[in-house]
């Protein structure tokens, strides 16, 4: 609270200060002390009258409309009168001898009343000079009192009475108290009903104690309210409100009650106030506010919520607050100290304020202004002005402050400086002022002038100088409303004139007429937009370019003004306030449905807050202290520097405030953040309803909606608005309004394709004889077709005839009209002319569709005759049996698929007893069951039967044809056909019963469950079949007594009974069922020894892959020296892609013996291939290892003789034709070649070529050939499967089947020649032998388990 002025203690001397505020107005206050002076000042603190006085005042007071002063004092019986309008003051002898103590005014009329110490009084009336003296009316001094209403006068003496006296001074009550009454006051208790008579109860302090109420309705029940102790004695009470008492206690304490009787005696709010004492309490009803004041400091309460305190007024300089008041208008507060200083403070301010642009212009003092820009945050200005100004104008370079008929103008300087330029009277009271860069706009008394506002800093002429409006021709109108903006002049009438004076041209440039009177208008900053309201209080945008107006939704009828956004990017945003709310609308120029105005949300205002400015959402509100606040409006506030910790829900109120207010930036931020479909696409139809384009593709691009991108692209470019327009309300499903702006723009048609596009016919049509009735016949084929799908028949043949075009360019067109037509006739009844028109059309499918309608009319002959004459038929020979006209489906039979068909025909047939035709029938329909049934009953054609149901493998067929076979006792026929139609339980009866139970047990196959293996398996376990019980649990999963009958087959039986065996082992992974098989497999049992292929195969089905290698390499050894080497190569390659497989190192032995005996498999390859070179050198290979070939030593060695000759390995010949010239196979060389042998050995050739040498692919080393071994590095190296020389890297290819290494080329060589693979003898394709880039997987085999 800012301080008006003080008055120091020296004013009234030492001692306390007694003040009063002048009523109603509160212009004046008067004040007085012990210094026999009353000093009145204005409320600026400028003493305007100085009254002495003969002695100290002992009373002064002022009358209800603040005309006149009354003062009295101790020493005389004179009354002096203060006159506030001449400041004269007057003299008035009471006549009353005695000392005068007490003075008050009449609340309704001019009457004071008088007291004395005696308790005689005196009522004076000032307007007629009345005097009337009453005598004894009380007994003793009379200290206070109060005027009713209804002007009822009480008063209270030190003689404990209270009177209640009429305006003539007749005593009407009079009531005894306990104690010296003080402080009394009229107010009206609260109660269920009101009272008739006003004020009805007189309040008063009783010895400062308790509060006695006395109800003049009631005079007989007083009531007297006591306190808690603590509280301490009652300092003051103030009515309020609907009967509320509001009472401060010397402790401190702030209490308020009710005198509701049902209430009474509560305390409705407490509160310590004051911490050492509580001297006075003050209510402002204009304000609603409550005051207390003690210690050193006033604190200040909204009477709408006592909790809430609304200020605090600390006084530094006293620290003894004595009494406090407030003027009536609540705008001024005087707080007296016990020393006689006196501070004045500025509670409520007249809420003046002007805006322009960003800057403001408002009162922060009585007499004093200040201007302030808090968005560009410059140094704010305060100017003292010489008067309290009514009105404020603000302007780009001036200020102006007024009141009355006369203004000041200021200049604001460059440097943040006012300077005051000159003052100018006016024709009229000023309502108010505007002000631009050179001009003023001055309303008063129904006229506006508009003049220049320093006539000689500016360059304007003489004749532009002033200007009264409105003119001379509009002189029975008045100016209700006006303002300016930097080019016009604009102000609305009460006829409804809306006039735009453009200043620079010094003429009007616009007027527009309105229905009724303008009481308010608002320019936008430019002045290109303006709200004004009317007399009806309904508001309206105006555009003054196009005088287009649009109604503002939903104004509140109270408006008391309207705020234009000044930020750049919300240039359509606007404000509306009454006394409770801001309303925010957003006015759009252009969007699809034109220009709109929407209410966009509302604010709720504070209380007592008026608004001057409105930017980026922010309003800036003047309070009532002077001072200015800001409030965000709900529709803005949003902060984008916290997105992520926002809820999404609060995330989707920020993004439909943003759309509401067309911030399509930040709303793009939002969806972002939200990462919603649903967030995206109404951001998109809100830029699409605002013709935003451009950034509606961006939207939809965002969200992968490639048909609305293209479709917006494509129409983007159309410069007419209202087809632009239109395409985009059609994309918002806005179908009428599009049919509207497409009918409005320079391409009506696009109405019509929207209408088709759409199916809605009934409005393309209207469109069509309007627009493009060439169209009608195209619009009425698909209108036809619509309602033909909906069964709305009638009219569809209406549409179709009038479809039908007649011209050669048209012809599809019209035969599918002509079609709809035909059809539409079948379905009207008009079957004769339906049919007629069918069959002379060329299509099969009108044909078909008009015999599906009169199928469905069950109009049998005629459908099928068209199903037959499209050549359906299928459907027509249907439609013939329901009409049962064989001889017609005899004809069609045998174009006739559909078996159903068949089968019917069939079935009619064998009705007949024509039962090879029935035959034929049922299988044509692929009805086997029928064909055996005919077949074999009727037909006694048991072979046909049987080759159906093999063929089949029909289930009923198969138990027909078993019943048969049973009848004519062919057993195992029946068992046979029983099986295959899965009556198992039958055939096994069957079989049981007529010992058929091997053929039973052979039919049965895989398909069999457990428990019909076990039933067989018992069965040949009595029959003591061992070989067959054996199989039969076997399959069942018994294994241990599958073995025990395995092992117990006779020899005879013996290889397949052990092979049995072993599968039965390797399948049951028991060990003791593999120590039992491999003890009979080595004669533990029968001191028999078996093969030891058998042991191999079961360590091979145990999966015990080192055993079944040590066994493999036994058997093919067994097999080398029977001379069977291509079964011992097959053996061990087995075995070795067996260990491969499971990843189990391979024996060295066995590598090396598959090696040589692959060796000797080559050389046949080689030989037959005329490759004798290759042969001698793998035939050196298995010569150097003959002991492995025991029984065809001399064969093999001569043909190493042989070859090594052929290929000129002279030495190598010799050295092998020396070693069978040996005694041991010198007689068993061939005669053939044993003179050639000995002419050998007898005339020795040494000569031999080196073999030629390959590197080796470890350490490219030279080395021959046919070396396996590298002498450098001492590896292993893998062989040629194709030649049997050693691996090279750069030539390495592998078999695609067995996957051993092949040199590339000889692999390619030998595919010319052979099929298959030396080594795995499978066929191999060409274009699988590829070459290997990473050989190291043959290098370097994984080693696997040891």
């Amino acid at each position: 609270m800012k301080r008006v002025f003080r008055l120091s203690e020296k004013t009234h001397g030492p001692g306390g200060i007694y003040f009063s505020w002048q009523k109603t107005l509160g212009n004046y206050l008067a004040t007085t002390g012990f210094d026999h002076n009353v000093k009145i000042y204005d409320r600026h603190g400028e003493q305007r009258d100085e009254i002495n006085l003969p002695g100290m005042c002992a009373s002064l007071g002022w009358d209800k409309d603040g005309d006149t002063l009354a003062i009295i004092n101790d020493k005389t019986g004179v009354v002096f009168l203060w006159d506030a309008n001449g400041q004269r003051t007057a003299q008035l002898d009471s006549g009353l001898k005695d000392t005068l103590s007490f003075l008050l005014w009449s609340k309704r009329a001019q009457q004071l009343a008088i007291g004395t110490a005696k308790g005689n009084l005196l009522v004076y009336n000032h307007q007629t000079s009345r005097k009337i003296p009453i005598l004894g009316k009380h007994t003793r001094k009379i200290t206070c009192g109060a005027w009713s209403s209804q002007n009822l006068l009480a008063l209270g003496s030190e003689d404990k009475t209270i009177t209640i006296s009429n305006a003539e001074g007749d005593t009407v009550r009079q009531t005894s108290v306990r104690a010296e009454p003080a402080d009394l006051q009229f107010s009206e208790m609260k109660g269920d009903e009101r009272s008739m008579m006003g004020e009805n109860t007189v309040s008063v302090v009783i010895g400062r104690k308790t509060l006695f109420l006395y109800n003049m309705n009631d005079p007989e029940n007083p009531i007297e309210l006591a306190f808690q102790q603590r509280y301490g004695s009652i300092v003051a009470y103030k009515w309020y409100g609907d009967g509320y008492i509001m009472i401060g206690f010397s402790q401190g304490y702030f209490v308020v009650i009710s005198t509701h009787m049902k209430e009474i005696g509560q305390e409705l709010f407490q509160a310590r106030n004051h911490k050492d004492s509580l001297t006075s309490i003050a209510i402002s009803l204009s304000l609603n506010k409550a005051a207390s004041c003690g210690d050193n400091c006033v604190k200040i309460h909204d009477l709408s919520d006592l909790k809430e305190m609304y200020a605090i007024i600390t006084v530094e300089e006293d620290r003894t607050l004595d009494k406090m008041a407030w003027t009536d208008d609540g705008q001024l507060m005087a707080v007296s100290t016990t020393k006689g200083s006196l501070n004045v403070y500025l509670t409520k301010l007249p809420l003046l304020g002007e805006a322009y642009q960003t800057r403001i212009a408002y009162l922060t003092s009585l007499l004093e202004v200040t201007i302030q820009d808090s968005v560009n945050q410059d140094q704010p200005i305060t100017v003292g002005v010489e008067i309290e100004p009514s009105f404020i104008g603000l302007g780009p370079y001036h200020l102006a402050v007024g009141m009355n008929n006369r203004a000041w103008f200021y200049q604001l300087l460059d440097d943040g400086h006012l300077e005051k330029l000159k003052d100018r009277e006016y024709l009229g009271t000023v309502q108010s002022i505007k002000v631009n860069g050179d001009y003023a706009a001055v309303a008063f008394e129904g006229k506006v002038q508009l003049h220049t506002i320093d006539p000689e800093g500016s360059s304007i002429t003489e004749e532009r100088e002033t200007r009264l409006f409105p003119d001379k021709e509009h002189s029975d109108t008045r100016v209700t409303c006006h303002t300016v903006t930097p080019e016009f002049l604009i102000y609305g009438t009460d006829s409804g004139g809306l006039h735009y004076f453009y200043i620079e041209d010094w003429q009007y440039v616009n007027e527009y007429r309105h229905v009724v009177g303008i009481k308010k208008l608002h320019a936008d900053p430019t002045g290109t937009r303006l709200v004004f309201v009317d007399e009806k209080s309904d508001g309206f945008v105006y555009n003054p370019v196009n005088d287009q107006v649009i109604e503002v939704p939903n104004l509140s009828p109270n408006i008391k003004g309207i705020l234009w956004e000044n930020w750049p990017l919300d240039k359509g945003v606007f404000a509306a306030y009454d006394d409770e709310k801001l309303y925010t609308y957003v006015y759009s120029k252009e969007t699809v449905s034109g220009c709109q105005c929407s209410l966009a949300g509302s604010t709720k205002l504070p209380y007592g807050q008026v608004p001057i400015m409105l930017y980026n959402g922010e309003v800036t509100l003047q309070t009532q202290s002077g001072k200015i606040a800001t409030v965000m409006l709900s529709t803005h506030g949003f902060d984008l520097d916290k997105l992520t910790e926002l809820p999404a829900a609060e995330l989707r109120t920020y993004l439909e405030k943003s759309i509401t207010l067309r911030r399509f930036k930040d709303a793009w931020i939002f969806c972002h953040q939200l990462q919603s479909k649903e967030a995206w696409l109404d951001l998109g139809r809100a830029a699409l309803q605002d013709l935003e384009i451009d950034f509606a593709i961006r939207v939809y691009r965002n969200i992968g909606d490639v048909g609305m991108v293209m479709s917006l692209q494509k129409i983007k470019t159309t410069e007419d608005k209202n087809l632009l327009s239109g395409y985009i309300a059609m994309f918002l499903d806005d179908f009428n309004l599009a049919q509207d702006l497409f009918l409005a723009s320079n391409c009506p048609t696009a109405a019509l394709e929207m209408r088709r596009d759409l199916l809605h016919w009934d409005s393309a049509l209207q469109l069509a004889k309007a627009l493009a009735p060439d169209q009608i016949p195209f619009i009425s084929k698909e209108y036809a077709q619509q309602l033909e799908f909906t069964g709305d028949y009638a009219n569809a043949l209406m549409h179709y005839e009038k479809g039908i075009t007649k011209e050669e360019s048209y012809r599809d067109h019209d035969e599918s009209c002509a079609a709809g037509v035909a059809r539409m006739a079948i379905r009207m009844g008009d079957i004769r002319r339906g049919v007629s028109m069918a069959v002379k059309m060329p299509s099969r499918l009108l044909k078909k569709e008009c015999a599906q309608i009169l199928e469905s009319m069950k109009q049998w002959s005629e459908a099928a005759m068209l199903y037959e004459k499209g050549s359906y038929c299928d459907k027509a020979a249907a439609v013939y049996i329901r009409s049962k006209n064989w001889a017609k489906v005899g004809e069609l039979l045998p174009q006739v698929t559909s078996p159903k068909i068949h089968s019917q025909y069939a079935k009619a047939k064998e009705a007949d007893g024509r039962y090879k035709d029935a035959a034929l029938a049922y299988e044509s329909a692929k009805d086997w069951d029928n064909v055996i049934r005919i077949q074999l009953n009727h037909l006694h054609n048991p072979e046909e039967a049987v080759r159906i149901v093999r063929e089949t493998q029909s289930v009923e067929g198969a138990k027909m044809v078993a019943k048969f076979f049973l009848n004519l006792n062919d057993y195992a026929s029946a068992i046979q056909f029983l099986v295959m139609s899965k009556c198992n339980d039958d055939a096994f009866q069957l079989a049981q019963t007529h010992g058929q139970m091997e053929i039973y047990a052979e039919i049965i196959g895989p398909d069999a469950t457990p428990e019909d293996y076990q039933s067989i398996a018992l069965y040949f376990e009595n029959a003591k079949n061992h070989f067959l019980a054996g199989k039969f649990f076997l399959l069942c999963g018994q294994h241990s007594r599958a073995l025990k009958h395995f092992l117990r087959c006779p020899q005879t039986e013996d290889s397949e009974a052990i092979e049995m065996a072993i599968e039965t082992v390797g399948q049951a992974s028991d060990d003791q069922l593999t120590h039992q098989l491999i003890d009979f497999l080595m004669g533990e049992t029968d001191g028999m020894p078996k093969d030891a292929k058998y042991l191999f195969r079961l360590y091979m089905a145990l999966k015990q892959y080192r055993e079944a290698a040590r066994t493999a390499i036994i058997i093919a050894r067994e097999e080398q020296n029977a001379g069977n080497y291509r079964n011992a190569h097959d053996v061990l390659y087995s075995m070795y892609q067996e260990l491969k497989q499971n990843k189990i190192k391979i024996p060295a032995e066995m590598a090396t013996n598959l090696m040589i005996l692959h060796s000797y498999i080559l050389v046949k390859i080689h030989v037959k291939r005329g490759d004798h070179l290759k042969g001698a050198r793998m035939l050196i290979r298995v010569a150097n290892n003959i002991s492995k070939f025991p029984s065809h030593i001399v064969p093999i060695l001569t043909s190493t003789v042989i070859e090594c000759h052929r290929s000129g390995l002279k030495n190598s010949c010799f050295s092998y034709a020396a070693m069978l010239m040996r005694p041991e196979y010198r007689n068993q060389i061939d005669a053939k070649y044993k003179k050639k042998i000995e002419s050998i050995v007898r005339k020795p050739d040494k000569t031999e070529e080196e073999e030629p040498t390959s590197p080796c692919p470890f350490c490219n080393f030279a080395l021959a050939e046919t070396e396996l071994v590298c002498p450098e590095c001492k590896n292993n190296i893998p062989y040629c499967v194709v030649t049997g020389r050693h691996m090279i890297k750069e030539d390495f290819s592998a078999c695609p089947n067995c996957d051993f290494p092949a040199l590339h080329s000889e692999f390619i060589s030998l595919r010319e020649t052979e099929e298959t693979c030396p080594m795995c003898s499978e066929k191999i394709a060409g274009e699988k032998i590829t070459k290997v880039s990473d050989c190291n997987k043959y290098l370097y085999p994984e080693e696997g388990e040891d």
